[in-house]
Parts: C-alpha cells; sequence; structure tokens
C-alpha cells in the first residue's frame, strides 16, 4: 500500500490517489502507516458475520468512495461472488510466487519445501478461482540453497513493490485487454 502510495506521489502511477485504506484488522499495521501517511482509513470487521454480509459492507464502503480499482495486499480471504461482481476486472492482488504454482497461503514455504530453483511474484486480476484470475504481471525471483521462507520472503517483496506500481499503473492506464486468461499490452 505504500509503494503504491509513494508511485502515486513520485507520478509513476500518474492520475491515482488512494481513496481509501480498509482492513478488517483495527490494530493492522498498515492502517496506522496509511493514517501516518494522512491516507483516509476504515475498518470493516468481520465480527462473525457470513463472508457475503461483510463483502456487502465493504462494497458500500468503496462505492461511497468511488473507487475505481481495488488493490488487495495481505487480504487472506477469498471474496464472495458479489464483491467480484461489483468490481469484476477492477480487483487487483499481488500474490508472493509464480501462479499459477503455489496458490492460498504459505507460498514461499511450499516453494522451499517443492525445491523449485525460481520463484517471484505475480499480480493478476481476482475472480471466482484462489489466486487463478489472468496475470498481469510476474517477476522472478531466484531460490538460494541458504534461503530460509524469511529470506526468500524479503527477497520476493522488494519484487512485489515494483510490480504491483507498474501493474496498477498498466491498468489504470487502459492500455491492456484481456483475451481468454492472457492479458495483452497494447501497443
Amino acid at each position: 500500500m505504500l509503494a503504491l502510495h509513494q508511485a502515486i506521489r513520485e507520478g509513476s502511477i500518474p492520475d491515482a490517489k488512494i481513496a481509501a485504506v480498509i482492513s478488517d484488522q483495527p490494530n493492522a499495521a498498515g492502517l496506522a502507516l496509511a493514517a501516518e501517511s494522512g491516507l483516509k482509513t476504515l475498518v470493516i470487521e468481520r465480527c462473525g458475520r457470513l463472508r457475503e454480509e461483510h463483502d456487502r459492507e465493504i462494497v458500500a464502503a468503496l462505492k461511497e468512495a468511488e473507487v475505481d480499482l481495488v488493490c488487495l495486499a495481505g487480504y487472506m480471504r477469498l471474496l464472495s461472488l458479489p464483491f467480484i461482481e461489483a468490481y469484476r476486472g477492477h480487483i487487483l492482488n499481488i500474490h508472493p510466487s509464480l501462479l499459477p504454482a503455489f496458490p492460498g497461503l504459505d507460498a514461499q514455504r511450499q516453494a522451499l519445501e517443492h525445491g523449485v530453483k525460481w520463484s517471484g511474484c505475480t499480480v493478476h486480476f481476482v475472480d471466482e478461482s484462489l489466486d487463478g484470475g489472468p496475470i498481469v504481471g510476474q517477476r522472478i525471483v531466484p531460490v538460494l540453497d541458504q534461503d530460509t521462507e524469511q529470506k526468500l520472503s524479503a527477497r520476493i517483496l522488494e519484487h512485489e513493490h515494483q510490480l504491483y506500481r507498474e501493474a496498477v499503473a498498466l491498468v489504470l492506464s487502459g492500455a491492456y485487454e484481456i483475451v481468454g486468461r492472457r492479458v495483452l499490452r497494447k501497443n
């Protein structure tokens, strides 16, 4: 979130602003950082509610803030169909693996356990599947022999910040088209 905020301030993502930072966790570190940066923050707790009920409240807040593009970061819950339908084609997620490899939780641990030599990160459109929407962009990160989950995660995170900036800029520019499951850049 802060990397996107910085990219907007620097002009790397032109004609954009962060309308709101929303979390379901009142003590989320990102909320405090967002508030310190002067961004509007909202907490919409789950409170034992059904996913669709919680998502409807988030969608209402997004609509009220006139949000055009939803950027997920660290949101560890599948979105309901009504949420996806409200913003279909306008929800991005960042994931710490080269999808379709290692979707879901603990991607870096999965990569190490499988002994892959390359991992990375992926920005994709969100659809009904788990980390399976059309891929906007990817970055490759080598898996080193001495890597731990923490070391690999830290190296991937550096690439996530840059990739997310580039993907958001591309999507907001409209210089792409989705053909089947492929996101193609327009010339």
